[in-house]
């Protein structure tokens, strides 16, 4: 195949076609799940009914004709790319960004990915004795980003690409109220959009993450919790209650030294706006102030401040 016109084609730079060419290789793909099983699977991981109909009317069918030659081949190689590393649990892009606004089958391919490794990953959970609650617990946060990437009116599912390739290679986990990532030496910690943020979850999240990891991970050796996020940023102390959810949190970490730029080139000030308000684009006047956190966020920049991203270990 001629990668220059694959991706003039997808209009995408050759070098994402050439380093997915590259790592997929001739390594074998997964098929889709059968069309008639996909909307009790997209059921099954959570996936709204607005949702799941614009997945439906996308389906990558052998007689679709929103799928192109070269759309079925980055579908193809990018499920062979990140079933290649199954097991692993390093951040990995499974193809380049595309121009979602070209149709559903654009707009979605990586979910068709993620479905065909569904079943994939689920045997791995098999082989590590996973039950079947934690797999399906873990792979319906497929729902929940698609949830929020329609809020945020198509600004957040380009950087949501590589997460889900964690939960489809078995390297994070949903246990209780947080998301826990394999590591080397430790585990990262993950907060999702599920609910308040209680002391008594977040203990009972790591005390199922102590017994699970040694049970189903025997040779992994696993000395602490990490844990990066804009929830650490000691600047928030000036703004909630000294018992609030998000201070009782940040209290259980020792951080690590800020450091400004951030070495993995995170906006703090845009990941803030990403998961408080679930926008980028809106005018902080027009941002609602309905809690203190959100007045904080607000007043915050307004001031001309900036938000930190921090990290933080706390012990295994």
């Amino acid at each position: 195949m001629d990668l220059d016109d694959t991706a003039a084609r997808l209009g995408v730079p050759v070098e994402d076609i050439e380093r997915l060419h590259r790592l997929a290789g001739d390594r074998p793909s997964a098929p889709l799940p059968a069309r008639a099983d996909a909307p009790s699977l997209l059921d099954r991981l959570a996936v709204r009914p607005d949702d799941a109909a614009e997945i439906m009317a996308g389906w990558p069918g052998p007689d679709s004709p929103l799928w192109t030659p070269e759309l079925r081949w980055l579908l193809d190689r990018s499920i062979a790319l990140v079933r290649a590393d199954l097991g692993g649990h390093a951040w990995l892009p499974p193809g380049p960004a595309l121009p979602r606004e070209r149709g559903p089958a654009w707009r979605h391919l990586y979910v068709y990915a993620y479905l065909a490794l569904v079943d994939v990953a689920r045997g791995y959970h098999r082989d590590h004795g996973i039950a079947d609650a934690v797999s399906w617990a873990t792979l319906a946060d497929l729902g929940r980003n698609l949830a929020i990437d329609r809020r945020m009116r198509r600004e957040g599912w380009p950087v949501m690409q590589s997460w889900l390739t964690l939960h489809a290679r078995g390297g994070l986990y949903e246990l209780g109220r947080l998301q826990h990532q394999r590591g080397d030496t430790s585990i990262a910690l993950h907060i999702p959009e599920s609910g308040p943020l209680t002391p008594e979850a977040v203990t009972a999240s790591l005390d199922e993450a102590r017994a699970f990891f040694p049970r189903h991970f025997p040779d992994e050796r696993h000395t602490a919790f990490s844990c990066g996020s804009w929830l650490l940023d000691p600047q928030l102390l000036e703004y909630l209650p000294g018992d609030s959810h998000i201070a009782r949190f940040q209290r259980r970490f020792e951080l690590e030294p800020h450091e400004d730029p951030d070495p993995e080139g995170l906006d703090a000030d845009v990941e803030v706006l990403r998961f408080v308000f679930r926008t980028l684009s809106t005018p902080l006047d027009e941002l609602p102030r309905r809690t203190v956190l959100q007045r904080a966020v607000v007043d915050h920049l307004k001031a001309g401040r900036h938000w930190q991203w921090r990290r933080g270990r706390l012990p295994f």
